[in-house]
């Protein structure tokens, strides 16, 4: 049996570091409004999408650690996490996003993307919710080989969506059949909408009874094919 070191056994993880989780309230909205639709976009899979939590990536050394936005994983038990601990979960997450801003703009693009690409994160994707340095607001990198390479098409591969920007939210497209995720408000205005258009149908349904029924008392049955 291999030993383990002390050091290795006793190290603690922490799940907080008592630090603001978002810079703005338009950051935290991007940044919850993506974990919410991309976590019912992979309900049922074996995957789960984990937001601002530490993601720790040596194994004895917890000062090691960043917290991502929003990050996608493939092949584990679907849920939440305290933190997450890549040589538990035996997966490196597949897709990161970070909300950026000007004050993370030089740290976004050094520090976190090189982390990433040496992590083998396959996708890397930059939002800038104001626009304070991204005049685009979305920008994606795609690892190839050792290094990222700009994602020209908007098009997540690993999430087979394609995304856009709307107005201060990242809006996501199946590609399968392009129908867009909605958001909380957009799935309310569609579920009253649908809920008129029944209420409606149901009306119209029962004004042609009601018609057919003073036809069939002025006039009796209507004449069948014999």
């Amino acid at each position: 049996m291999t030993a383990i070191s002390p050091h290795l056994s006793a190290a603690s993880y922490p799940s907080t570091d008592g630090e603001p989780g978002a810079e703005t309230f338009g950051h935290l909205y991007a940044m919850l409004i993506t974990l919410e639709l991309l976590r019912q976009y992979l309900a049922g899979q074996q995957a789960t999408v984990l937001s601002n939590q530490f993601l720790y990536y040596a194994q004895g050394f917890p000062k090691l650690r960043v917290a991502p936005d929003v990050m996608v994983i493939f092949e584990v038990e679907p849920g939440g996490r305290d933190n997450y601990k890549i040589w538990e979960e035996g997966q490196t997450p597949a897709v990161i996003f970070e909300m950026t801003s000007a004050g993370t703009q030089e740290q976004d693009q050094s520090y976190k993307k090189t982390l990433y690409a040496q992590l083998e994160v396959e996708e890397y994707w930059l939002f800038d919710p104001k626009g304070e340095w991204i005049p685009e607001q979305l920008r994606g990198d795609r690892l190839q080989g050792e290094d990222y390479v700009p994602i020209t098409d908007s098009i997540s591969q690993r999430l087979n969506l394609r995304l856009a920007v709307e107005e201060s939210l990242i809006g996501f497209y199946r590609l399968d059949t392009g129908e867009k995720l909605l958001i909380p408000d957009e799935l309310s205005a569609a579920l009253t909408e649908s809920t008129a258009q029944l209420t409606s149908e149901r009306q119209r349904r029962e004004e042609l009874e009601a018609e057919l029924a003073r036809y069939r008392q002025q006039f009796g049955d209507l004449p069948t094919d014999s």
